[in-house]
């Protein structure tokens, strides 16, 4: 059991730059939970692993070449999450597909939390959607705190970064938008629903999304709040949608 070493740790610390991570196609998942699955789903993809001694025999990790012993120092350094995990890796990213336009589509328009960008994933695999077409400013969904949020999610929806505008033109069906004035929820048919647009956390749906839209709709509400989590209204909308 080899300890890791200072190069080693400077070598994990780059991928906290996305540039970094893209040259090299790889990114970090943090989390006993997470690593486990990649473990045993997609074994082939793992570059390099990092955990504690504890983690390192039980999880029998001497079964990779490049797996590493770290102190909980080495993980203050490496991860780039506040309250570090005791075992990270680094894998192959996974080959975006090409979107199926007889699907449903969810369309994230410039999300920039990553943990709200983690629990839309992750609700959209609850609900049984596969496919998320994120707009070219939307937060990179290789980023660490983003893969954590979606608890596994992010191997089993399919997310692809698009210019909006250009991809909502290709499409030949409704496009609801995410709007606090647009149409009751509960008045829509869930039937109607192919494509769902929801707007960053501050900003909302850009103005040059918004004339693409065919539909506006909104979740109501009985109290004084001024607006909802996104990823708590992206449940909402999906509860209605798979009615």
């Amino acid at each position: 059991m080899e300890k890791i070493s200072l190069q080693k740790i400077k070598w994990l610390r780059s991928f906290r730059i996305k540039k970094n991570r893209d040259e090299s196609s790889v990114f970090i998942v943090e989390g006993e939970k997470i690593v486990s699955e990649i473990i045993h789903n997609y074994p082939e993809k793992i570059h390099f692993v990092l955990s504690s001694q504890e983690l390192h025999e039980q999880m029998q990790l001497h079964r990779f070449e490049n797996a590493f012993i770290g102190s909980v120092s080495d993980f203050d350094k490496v991860s780039n999450l506040s309250t570090p995990s005791k075992i990270l890796a680094v894998i192959s990213k996974f080959e975006a597909k090409e979107i199926q336009k007889n699907k449903p589509i969810i369309v994230l328009d410039g999300i920039q939390d990553p943990g709200n960008l983690g629990t839309i994933i992750r609700t959209a695999d609850w609900f049984g959607f596969d496919q998320i077409v994120c707009s070219e400013n939307t937060v990179d969904f290789y980023n660490t705190k983003v893969i954590k949020a979606s608890m596994g999610s992010i191997f089993r929806v399919n997310l692809k970064y698009q210019n909006l505008p250009n991809f909502l033109k290709t499409l030949k069906c409704p496009i609801h938008g995410a709007l606090l004035h647009g149409k009751d929820l509960n008045s829509l048919n869930e039937n109607e629903m192919k494509v769902l647009v929801l707007g960053s956390e501050g900003k909302g749906i850009s103005e040059d999304v918004i004339p693409l839209i065919t539909d506006f709709v909104s979740i109501p509400g009985a109290g004084r709040a001024e607006s909802l989590n996104v990823g708590v209204a992206t449940g909402i909308f999906l509860n209605h949608w798979t009615r």
